[in-house]
């Protein structure tokens, strides 16, 4: 169930970006970029648990 939000999260925050830049910018909205930063921000999300540490645990020099 997280997926499915973090999805739609993901979809809804990154095509009102687009939106708000091309306005910014005075270009077109396109349904198309917004998807593509929808898939990159998503997966980025997914992988930020992965990268950071466990709680207790500290990089050892």
């Amino acid at each position: 169930m997280k997926y499915l939000f973090t999805f739609i999260w993901s979809f809804l925050l990154s095509h009102m970006v687009t939106y708000v830049v091309g306005s910014i910018l005075g270009a077109t909205y396109s349904f198309e970029t917004g998807n593509f930063l929808t898939v990159g921000l998503f997966i980025l999300v997914l992988f930020i648990p992965i990268l950071l540490p466990k709680d207790g645990q500290t990089a050892e020099k």
